[in-house]
């Protein structure tokens, strides 16, 4: 009997071992697995450095690093083209000068700059051709408004922006009238060295100057105080770097009068296909950013009502939409909170041994494909070595903290998809700036009846309403409760209509195949907990309170109608909402655990939950703002001494079983399962010493904030095949050229040929969906806008007849044709000069 019970438990070992051989090594608490061979990310380690651009080509060919992933200027173009090495080129960003709006609390101190006039005129002040030729080489574009210039919307009227660009061009007598009109309204004062005086100060102006990133900034800013010192300023120039800077413009409060103007520099995330929210974005107080600088700003009211309903998408067809760019565009410029002045062109140089894949919209680091596609061309794994401009510039959290762009290039390696609008679950097309399923199975969204949206890619199911409008189902959550810590259904709030039905639904696997970097599966309670706190937070009865949040939430509010979770098996997500974009696949909306503010990362439950408890315990707050008015930490998930508030609070949880908000959470979480999760962030904790885990396909193994290094490491965890988004190599850019008479006769017709190629063949006619052209007089008036005709692949003419000619008077006159293709949505331009006579 002994022996039958030994051979028993024996067997059962046996059985044991097999099977856990079968199923390969386990992987210890706070570890991840090792790369699987043709599995998520090629890499094994990507190590991150700080390294200034001014080496970033002689560090390449000694090969200390393989990348430097920051945009470099145009006027480094030629050094890197002399280099041999590899380099991208996109549209780099923009450079404008932020100015501080606020009227001083101090009313000793005038700050010039609360003047809507004076900050209009401070454009006739700038010679942005000169500072394209001297700063940048010539090998950028000009910049007046907040859409990129030369891309879509600017395309579709760039009749008003070049009747606009002429009206702001470079006059400083006119500057210097308008400015000195203004300064007298305003009770200053001229002394005899031509200098402003104030209740018998100088008016002097803080200029908050950059001196590092591509080096551009300084000249720029220097340029700038010498044109406001032309007009009777006294500057005072502040040379900082990002770090140094950010706490001044970006934190503290206007009134106070700390800074007067900021070289500031702005990248999208994206090749932004729709820009009808720039308005509200870089101007308003409503803008979503939550920056005090645009709280601070008075608009005029009509400029509000324009900025919002574009951003709010409160429009019903493609006129009512182009009416409203047409207007914000006007009263963009007579507000000039922003002087936009330079659209960049950029380039990243790297090794010809690695792959890597860009954005023509922003460059690398903004690509969401980026750390999916990054390789070495001859082998699979290996050890990327990448330089950056700065690392770690505000602390890490994806509520309130950095969103500066070599902050978020590494966050984004960590995450599943992209920062474009379904953010999160979708991968943003490098390309076109539509979106693609990373995680999504499937989505449907449903239009009300007549709204200008198409379909694009075919992967989205698009429906028509037969209204207008869509009835919200009265479960669906629309609102907080925040004494009954529960959602408020549109029922509750007497029903609900809106524009748009996004559904989507997930595998169903989802759960068991996505995890974690410490391991711990993808929950429903992952989902939801973001959108808790985006209300949450802007509550003022809330232990996690913050009074930035409430412009952010009310400008959600106008457009966000409601959501609901229909089945957890498989995962599906109605929303609905009024904010609606052109393209179908930018208006799914994923509920994928991201930020609720839209910066990089993503959130799990456990991590929101422990530096929630911080914030309530008044040790920590996610906003700079907050932690400003408190005098305490900001939070980081990264490094510094949030690490040790946060795993106080942390074992706290491991011992109460705390399930966050438990009336509606506790409906997927119980306090074991609640449990598992924070013992495996406290073991995730112990080894790597940081909370700022996501699902991607890299994990960050290890920070040094004082050091300026981050080291990520292949996630094991990630199941995608490698070359999943391998096609997307090059992108299929138009070129073309213009050809016509040298000259032409008033009231005689004049046909010009235009060529329109990609890589040396003929641009298919069917991939093209427009061809513009604008006629010029000798004054530089637009006096024609037309389209082109198409007579053949590639192939278009313009025959400007005897009636248009006839209105031409003789000069310099100039034709100029703008070509848009399908596939990519980067417009390409040519013009050209003739001389007009009788």
């Amino acid at each position: 009997m002994l022996q039958k019970r030994l051979f028993t438990v024996l067997s059962m070992i046996i059985i044991l071992v097999m099977a856990l051989s079968a199923c390969g090594p386990t992987t210890p608490p706070g570890q991840v697995p090792p790369r699987q061979a043709g599995k998520g990310g090629y890499l094994d380690e990507i190590n991150v450095s700080v390294v200034d651009k001014d080496s970033a080509l002689s560090q390449i060919k000694a090969g200390t690093i393989d990348l430097y992933s920051y945009n470099l200027a145009s006027s480094e173009f030629p050094a890197i083209k002399d280099s041999g090495l590899n380099y991208t080129s996109s549209y780099g960003g923009n450079y404008a000068i932020l100015l501080n709006p606020a009227v001083l609390k101090d009313e000793a101190k005038l700050n010039p700059f609360s003047d809507r006039k004076i900050r209009e005129a401070v454009n006739w002040l700038i010679d942005r051709s000169y500072v394209n030729q001297e700063i940048y080489a010539g090998g950028s574009l000009t910049k007046y408004f907040p859409i990129t210039t030369q891309l879509v919307d600017y395309t579709g009227m760039v009749d008003i922006a070049r009747e606009l660009e002429t009206k702001y061009a470079y006059n400083l007598d006119k500057a210097k009238q308008v400015i000195a009109d203004e300064m007298k309204t305003l009770g200053a004062t001229v002394g005899s060295d031509g200098k402003f005086s104030y209740k018998d100060k100088p008016v002097s102006l803080t200029f908050i100057i950059r001196n590092d990133g591509d080096g551009t900034r300084k000249p720029l800013g220097d340029y700038v105080a010498g044109q406001l010192e032309k007009v009777g300023f006294t500057v005072d120039r502040q040379y900082k770097t990002s770090s140094e800077a950010s706490p001044i413009w970006i934190s503290s409060d206007p009134v106070e009068g700390q800074w007067s103007l900021y070289t500031a520099g702005w990248l999208s995330p994206g090749l932004t296909r729709d820009e009808k929210n720039q308005f509200q974005q870089m101007y308003l107080p409503s803008s979503q950013q939550g920056m005090p600088v645009f709280l601070a700003n008075t608009p005029d009211p009509e400029y509000q009502k324009a900025g919002d309903a574009l951003a709010n998408g409160t429009f019903t067809s493609l006129e009512q939409r182009h009416e409203l760019m047409v207007k914000a565009l006007k009263l963009a410029m007579e507000d000039s909170l922003q002087i936009w002045v330079i659209e960049q062109k950029s380039y990243v140089p790297y090794n010809k041994n690695v792959n890597v894949t860009y954005d023509l919209g922003s460059g690398v680091e903004s690509a969401a494909m980026y750390p999916y596609n990054l390789r070495f061309t001859d082998k699979e794994g290996g050890s990327i070595k990448i330089g950056t401009n700065d690392l770690f510039t505000e602390p890490w959290n994806t509520i309130g903290g950095s969103n500066w762009i070599w902050d978020t290039a590494i966050m984004r390696m960590t995450t599943q998809g992209s920062d474009v609008v379904a953010a999160g679950g979708v991968m943003a097309d490098p390309y076109t700036g539509l979106a693609w399923p990373q995680r999504i199975d499937k989505a449907e969204v449903t239009a009300g009846k007549g709204l200008p949206i198409v379909d694009n890619l075919g992967w989205v199911t698009l429906k028509f309403a037969d209204s207008e409008t869509i009835d919200v189902p009265g479960d669906a959550f629309i609102d907080w409760d925040h004494d009954g810590q529960k959602f408020v259904t549109v029922a509750e709030k007497g029903g609900v209509k809106a524009k748009i039905k996004s559904v989507v639904t997930y595998p169903a696997n989802l759960f068991e195949t996505v995890k974690w970097h410490d391991g711990s599966p993808l929950s429903v309670a992952d989902f939801i907990m973001p959108n808790i706190l985006l209300f949450e937070r802007a509550n003022e009865k809330s232990p996690i309170y913050d009074a930035s949040a409430v412009p952010y939430l009310d400008t959600v509010k106008s457009y966000f109608k409601g959501f609901r979770i229909t089945s957890t098996s498989p995962l599906t997500i109605e929303t609905y909402s009024d904010l609606y974009y052109s393209d179908a696949e930018l208006n799914v909306t994923s509920g994928w655990p991201t930020s609720p503010l839209g910066l990089s990362g993503e959130n799990s439950w456990d991590v929101l939950a422990i530096s929630n408890l911080a914030e309530a315990a008044g040790e920590l707050a996610y906003s700079p703002d907050k932690a400003t008015e408190k005098q305490i930490e900001q939070t980081s998930w990264i490094g510094g001494p949030s690490m040790a508030i946060l795993a106080k609070h942390l074992d706290e949880s491991i011992a109460a079983g705390t399930v966050p908000y438990p009336n509606v959470l506790g409906q997927y979480l119980t306090a074991d399962q609640a449990k598992a999760r924070y013992n495996s962030l406290k073991a995730w904790y112990d080894v790597h010493k940081h909370f700022f885990i996501g699902t991607g396909p890299y994990y960050i193994d290890k920070a040094f904030l004082t050091e300026k290094t981050i080291t990520l490491k292949n996630n094991g965890w990630f199941t995608d095949p490698s070359d999943r988004w391998a096609k997307f190599a090059s992108p299929k850019i138009a070129a073309v050229t213009l050809e016509g008479p040298d000259s032409v006769k008033i009231g005689e017709s004049a046909t010009f040929k235009i060529t329109v190629t990609t890589k040396g063949s003929p641009y298919p006619k069917a991939d093209i969906s427009q061809v513009k052209y604008l006629l010029y007089d000798s004054t530089g008036a637009v006096l024609q806008v037309g389209e082109a005709t198409a007579t053949g692949d590639g192939s278009y003419e313009v025959v400007l007849d005897s009636a248009i000619t006839s209105k031409l008077t003789e000069g310099s006159d100039k034709l100029e044709v703008a070509v848009v293709p399908i596939p990519v949505a980067i417009p390409a331009f040519s013009s050209l000069d003739f001389v007009v006579s009788k």
